[in-house]
């Protein structure tokens, strides 16, 4: 005979299995990080009654594009244990080299040379702190400094606007009325997720940032997989800038500064550790979206820029220092 809804003991289990399920739910950082994003969608679509039209939707998905971009290079990094404080100089120089490479070869030639010089530079930092054991703080740094003097040295401290027009056509292109930047951010981190799921080069290294040696005494390929990282995300960064002056058409020293800031916080925002071994591209992405909606309702609310950054930085510690509280109770 059938249990009635009515019965105490079919309500008992039910409720018991709800509960469950919610727990298991609660566990998964990426959809307690969901569930931040919607409160603050939710919280400033009342302080602005623009934050939630479709023309202010598409502009923060516009907005996410070069971060979104810069961000996946930087939780590849930060999974091996690594921190890449130079993204924002390689870009501000890989989009020079860009500039000056545009007008006298064909624009895919400009722009793959750009990412070449990219993944270059993260080759040589992600060996010198792989092969040679530097830190990968003082390496970073160091390609900082270096990549923004070499941004104005080669510019001639001015900006070079002869990027030719039809570079446009890679932002301001739709497809089904989806701008093409837009899909190319969401093709990248589909692309990024499989790679860290699905495959072995993904699992090593979450291997690498969990356990080093552990990882070496397994046979693993160690050294490879802790520069790797870095060769992709110097290429991510010239990937990013790439689009940036697509939207200007004008190549600028300057460009690409302090886009290891946002980048490192939409990480860590999205659940990373900074010991490496644990986050995913999931939560970076919702990261990214978290920071982007943050600063497009500061804009929307008009709060002056100069205190922009103090709201965003005290915003990102509360959300960091509630999901720590939360992660310890519900044990991850």
């Amino acid at each position: 005979m059938a249990a009635s809804l009515d019965d105490p003991e079919t309500l008992r289990a039910a409720s018991g299995t709800v509960r469950r399920v919610l727990r298991r739910l609660t566990q998964r950082l990426e959809i307690r990080m969901i569930a931040l994003a919607i409160v603050l969608a939710v919280a400033l679509s009342l302080l602005s009654p623009y934050f939630l039209t479709s023309r202010n939707i598409f502009n923060i998905l516009d907005q996410s594009v070069v971060t979104g971009i810069v961000a996946v290079g930087m939780t590849f990094v930060i999974l091996t244990g690594g921190i890449d404080l130079s993204v924002g100089s390689v870009a501000g120089l890989t989009g020079i080299i860009l500039g000056l490479c545009a007008p006298s070869v064909p624009l895919p030639l400009a722009i793959l040379i750009a990412v070449l010089s990219g993944a270059g530079i993260g080759l040589i930092s992600g060996v010198l702190i792989a092969y040679f054991g530097l830190a990968a703080f003082v390496v970073t740094l160091g390609v900082m400094a270096i990549g923004r003097s070499l941004a104005y040295i080669f510019s001639g401290q001015t900006a070079l606007s002869t990027i030719p027009p039809e570079m446009s056509g890679m932002v301001y292109t739709s497809v089904l009325g989806i701008p093409a930047n837009v899909l190319f951010l969401a093709a990248l981190y589909l692309l990024a997720w499989a790679y860290l799921t699905y495959t072995k080069g993904g699992r090593i290294i979450y291997a690498v940032g969990s356990n080093k040696e552990a990882a070496r005494a397994a046979g693993l390929n160690v050294l490879f997989y802790s520069i790797l990282p870095y060769v992709i995300s110097g290429a991510l960064s010239a990937v990013a800038i790439t689009f940036s002056i697509a939207q200007i058409l004008s190549a600028d020293p300057l460009m690409g500064n302090a886009w290891e800031l946002d980048a490192i916080a939409a990480v860590v925002i999205g659940g990373a550790s900074l010991f490496g071994g644990r986050g995913s591209i999931i939560g970076t992405l919702i990261g990214v979206l978290i920071m982007v909606m943050i600063r497009n309702g500061l804009n929307l609310m008009g709060v002056s820029p100069f205190w922009q950054g103090s709201a965003i930085g005290s915003i990102i510690i509360a959300a960091l220092l509630v999901e720590s509280l939360v992660s310890r109770r519900v044990g991850r």
